[in-house]
């Protein structure tokens, strides 16, 4: 075993994982919270990701954007956070000996944030949305198109950006209550792995968080029983391709089925001999990609395919598509095509060891 992980709970609540990987050249620290679009409401759609770009706008030791990144990327870091639909996380690698920097900036900007400039960066977040419109301003992104159909009347339907009414009308107070809500020892994970040591992670961590509330984990009402289907989304648009992607209610993250489902994914996508790659690129030539995917969350999941080719050859990739899921009902995974897909996966697990 290459590297040893520990896990610990500070007094305040607050939950710190290590991976002492002395083999590593890197460290990487990042702080996770359960909050994500999925804790939102109609009205405050969006509210965290608005909050996640306020983070960067300075802190109150390191008072703007400029001083916070270059205290970072003198560390040999690169600042970044993302916000998802149940969590957001906070993150940057650093040279093993600076890994107290990364803790120190991270724990000032996520617990005293400054939340100025609110206009312009609402001005970059409703830039950034465009994204995911047509030039009539409507979604185009299939991420959104299918979540709202498969959790309609669930938080899980609302979009990450929120829309663009909703974000024009955020303001300061949602912020500040989004933040207090959240932003609280039990609800807050710190991570770092790399060639570091349990107890100077530890010691540093508390001293970072330190002015981080007492909190409760975030609650999440469960999702509704998929709709009865199928269901057919669409929107015509004068893109030079025609993208689709299937979408199928699956098995949450902790679900003793979900390394079965994982395995799975790989006999139909798991580099060009799989299946789906196969039979839709390399034998009939009908498309440039086509790939399966998998997103857990803690109370369901989803099993995808995503492709795009020109738009005369999108009902033949569909068919294709179809035809080769349909294919794993119809006969058994031979035992050669299941032993190579888990020796691809216990690879892929053991690379992963090369990585903070």
């Amino acid at each position: 075993m290459s590297h040893r992980y520990f896990r610990d709970v500070l007094p305040s609540g607050l939950r710190v994982v290590t991976v002492e990987a002395p083999h590593l050249r890197a460290a990487m620290v990042a702080a996770y919270v359960r909050v994500g679009s999925r804790h939102e409401t109609p009205a405050t759609s969006g509210v965290s990701h608005y909050l996640e770009h306020m983070f960067f706008r300075g802190s109150a030791r390191y008072p703007d954007t400029v001083e916070m990144n270059a205290r970072v990327e003198d560390a040999g870091g690169n600042l970044n956070g993302i916000t998802t639909r149940d969590h957001g996380y906070y993150f940057t690698p650093v040279h093993p000996d600076q890994v107290g920097v990364g803790l120190d900036v991270l724990g000032d900007m996520l617990t005293r944030p400054r939340l100025r400039h609110l206009e312009t960066e609402r001005r970059i977040i409703l830039e950034e949305m465009l994204d995911e419109v047509d030039e009539r301003g409507r979604d185009i992104d299939l991420d959104n198109l299918s979540k709202r159909r498969l959790f309609a009347g669930h938080p899980l339907a609302l979009k990450i950006a929120g829309t663009p009414e909703t974000v024009r009308a955020l303001g300061r107070r949602q912020l500040v209550d989004h933040f207090e809500e959240n932003y609280v020892a039990g609800n807050l994970v710190v991570a770092v792995a790399g060639r570091v040591r349990r107890g100077e992670v530890v010691e540093r961590t508390a001293r970072a968080f330190r002015a981080l509330p007492r909190g409760p984990a975030t609650t999440e009402a469960p999702p509704p029983p998929s709709p009865s289907g199928p269901w057919l989304e669409h929107v015509d648009h004068g893109e030079s391709q025609t993208e689709f992607r299937l979408s199928f209610r699956t098995v949450p993250e902790r679900h003793p089925d979900a390394p079965v489902v994982q395995v799975l994914r790989r006999v139909l996508d798991d580099g060009l001999s799989s299946r789906l790659p196969y039979q839709v690129v390399e034998r009939r030539g009908l498309a440039y990609s086509v790939h399966a995917s998998l997103e857990f969350y803690d109370d369901v999941g989803l099993f995808e395919v995503d492709a795009a080719s020109a738009p005369k050859s999108s009902a033949e990739v569909f068919d294709e598509v179809c035809r080769t899921l349909g294919g794993l009902c119809d006969r058994v995974v031979s035992g050669a095509e299941l032993a190579r897909a888990k020796r691809r996966h216990r690879m892929f697990l053991e690379f992963s060891e090369d990585s903070a």
